[in-house]
């Protein structure tokens, strides 16, 4: 075989894959899951919740954690900022749900740099039971989100959690956010964890408390800039393992500007590519640039012209994610191919970015994440705290 024959061979061993790992995404996420001991059991739950800010489905996110169809409950919300001007719908919702059930805790402790974790700390502290979730303000609960979670539990699990699913994208630029955090971000994260590479995102986690406690506690989450590495870090430490939910829960998206979604991206990426250097580099190659710049190579090498190698390598690839979109209900409309190639375009980008520049966005702050035995932030940004950052985890 020559060159471009050799190349051709490559290219479609690639597209073979990402359409293995797709059927793999796709059977992981039909799975109807049998009820686990812990969801028989079905133990008190405290739910901690930072919050920062409104945001377009503010009222229906938060309010939506207070009417789950769970025996046992209790929800903290946690917001740094006593004059924040999400403390007024919280206090409207402790008046009609009660008191017993609904507390608000205001005033965050800086174990880190992370302003979503110290918004965290009081809540995680305050919790009444053993079995607590952390879950951003942005996430649309249903009514059985307890039960989900807990299905997944094992005897060899550490933590449970949940990536999440966009929904109700108000623009262009929403969709194509979509299309990062579900056929992409999603997809491979419940392929890696069928193949055993569980990662935690930090949406929705599922902790035992006296798990957690017994290791460093909640502060240990401050060991990465990131809370959600840290805990993966701990829990495979630990000897545990990660686990995903059936099926992820819904993040309501609305207006999403695209040089915003680009950014956060972005940001996300520098994460990766500082806290898991061997899973990141190799992310180049999970989207469909490189195999279509080798099937247009290689295609000459068996008689073809190098533009239908590239066609057929683009058709397989986005025709795999069409039919996984469509089977879980992440298809939103004749734009999604489109959001697709969009998010393709822009991801060598964001790819190559993460490896040679330190500084991204996050709220309007300036943020060095450095790599590497260095401190995570460059400290002249005065401590990045709650109160000029927003806390409430959202993307």
């Amino acid at each position: 075989m020559n060159g471009a024959q050799w190349a051709g061979l490559i290219a479609a061993l690639m597209v073979a894959a990402n359409l293995l790992c797709l059927a793999v995404a796709f059977v992981r996420l039909r799975r109807k899951q049998a009820p686990s001991r812990l969801q028989k059991l079905a133990p008190p739950v405290t739910i901690v919740r930072p919050v920062c800010g409104i945001e377009t489905f503010s009222r229906e996110t938060l309010t939506s954690g207070l009417e789950l169809d769970y025996p046992h409950y209790e929800t903290i919300f946690c917001v740094a900022d006593g004059h924040d001007p999400i403390v007024p719908l919280i206090e409207e919702l402790i008046g009609i749900y009660g008191a017993d059930r609904v507390r608000l805790i205001v005033g965050d402790v800086a174990v880190s740099a992370n302003p979503k974790l110290n918004n965290c700390v009081k809540g995680w502290e305050a919790a009444r039971h053993d079995w607590v979730i952390l879950a951003d303000s942005n996430v649309l609960m249903p009514k059985d989100y307890v039960q989900r979670l807990m299905a997944s539990w094992r005897e060899d699990t550490g933590l449970v959690c949940s990536t999440p699913a966009g929904s109700r994208p108000g623009c262009f630029g929403a969709e194509v956010e979509c299309a990062f955090l579900n056929t992409f971000q999603a997809r491979w994260q419940y392929a890696g964890e069928a193949l055993g590479f569980g990662f935690a995102q930090g949406k929705s986690m599922l902790w035992n408390k006296p798990f957690l406690d017994a290791n460093g506690g909640i502060a240990a989450l401050a060991a990465e800039i990131a809370e959600d590495a840290a805990a993966t870090k701990l829990v495979r430490k630990a000897g545990k393992h990660i686990h995903l939910v059936g099926q992820p829960f819904e993040q309501p998206l609305g207006p999403r500007n695209l040089r915003d979604v680009v950014q956060r991206q972005f940001r996300w990426a520098r994460l990766r590519r500082v806290t898991f250097l061997p899973f990141f580099a190799p992310e180049i190659l999970v989207g469909p640039l490189v195999p279509a710049v080798l099937a247009g190579f290689g295609a000459p090498g068996f008689g073809f012209p190098a533009w239908l190698g590239v066609l057929a390598v683009l058709v397989l690839w986005y025709a795999g994610e069409i039919v996984l979109a469509r089977s879980v209900g992440w298809f939103l409309n004749w734009r999604t191919p489109l959001a697709y190639l969009a998010r393709d375009l822009a991801f060598p980008g964001i790819w190559a970015y993460a490896f040679v520049a330190r500084e991204v966005s996050w709220r309007g702050n300036a943020m060095k994440i450095k790599a590497d035995g260095e401190d995570e932030l460059n400290r002249a940004v005065p401590a990045l705290s709650a109160v000029t950052m927003r806390s409430d985890g959202r993307p």
